[in-house]
């Protein structure tokens, strides 16, 4: 077969600097060079520094939400700098920048949460007022509506940080997901697998994605092979559901969706910060339509919750 210009040329692949980011921008790699037999170096893999990635000091969902893990790569594959993106797709706002488009998935993860603790089996078993460690609001929402006695407190800095406080005892448990510790080969750190019942996981979790320029034909033919379509529909479900509710870092939103033959299954909810309150919503369809599920299960959720409750 005839190599193509860009196959001629090194393919510059853009990804955030941590080891889970590098670990999927790897693995990206090796599928793409599995799939056109082409060797290691030629492709480059560009670490970039995202204005979440500085942030260290507050919650991001004070600072301006997920896009502060994207806009700096987005840039850069703008700009030429690059010519993919991968992204943990959970990271991504729904709406994207003109010109940028998700085109490809890889085979999702296990989309749980994970807890982990040197106290207990689960987080239901910790004692009377254990502190539990975490920096998703989501999952802070669901602990504390699981056991409004345990102390939550804000967990930021990367997977080895949190796993380094959680040795040093500054907190009793965290949580992180089940995904990020599989991919790091650190599956063995996992002390229970949380119920997605309990703890719905956040939209698109477990999810690589990779962003590509509208206009590039040659990427978009090269990384075809490698993506997943029932990740693909899965996530669009799951996203457009997220669009309808307008969610952001500063709302606990949880939403999954499911494969059963042609069939999508899909729960979403949305949690009072406190935990005291959740709206839930349930729907299913067939696979051809899966962006019109998840908007309705938006609508339908937010109609329920209404206004106040998600900015509250």
């Amino acid at each position: 077969m005839e190599m193509s210009s860009l196959q001629k040329k090194l393919i510059k692949i853009g990804t955030r600097g941590s080891a889970l980011a590098l670990a999927q921008a790897h693995e990206t790699r090796q599928r793409m060079m599995d799939a056109h037999g082409l060797p290691e170096e030629a492709f480059e893999v560009v670490v970039i520094k995202t204005t979440g990635d500085k942030i260290q000091d507050r919650p991001l969902s004070e600072a301006g939400g997920k896009g502060l893990f994207t806009k700096e790569i987005e840039e850069a594959l703008l700009d030429g700098t690059i010519d993919l993106a991968v992204h943990s797709t959970k990271d991504m706002p729904t709406v994207l920048p003109e010109g940028l488009a998700l085109t490809t998935y890889l085979p999702r993860e296990d989309v749980r949460d994970a807890f982990l603790s040197p106290k207990a089996a689960r987080v239901e078993d910790l004692p009377q007022g254990a502190v539990v460690g975490s920096s998703s609001l989501r999952r802070q929402a669901q602990i504390k509506r699981l056991r409004p006695d345990i102390e939550v407190v804000m967990y930021r800095g990367n997977l080895q940080t949190r796993l380094r406080k959680l040795e040093e005892g500054v907190v009793d448990g965290t949580f992180l997901a089940c995904a990020g510790l599989h991919r790091l080969g650190l599956e063995h750190l996992i002390t229970s697998r949380a119920d997605t019942e309990q703890f719905l996981p956040a939209v698109g979790q477990g999810a690589i994605c990779i962003e590509v320029r509208e206009n590039d034909a040659e990427i978009a033919k090269m990384l075809a092979p490698i993506h997943d379509a029932e990740t693909e529909a899965r996530v669009t479900v799951e996203r457009a559901f997220l669009a309808e509710m307008d969610g952001s870092c500063r709302t606990p939103i949880g939403g999954l969706a499911v494969v059963e033959g042609e069939r999508i299954l899909f729960r979403g909810e949305v949690i009072k910060p406190d935990g005291s309150q959740t709206h839930r919503v349930e729907r299913e369809g067939p696979i051809s339509e899966a962006r019109s599920i998840g908007e309705a299960a938006g609508k339908e959720l937010y109609a329920k919750a209404g206004p106040d409750f998600l900015e509250s």
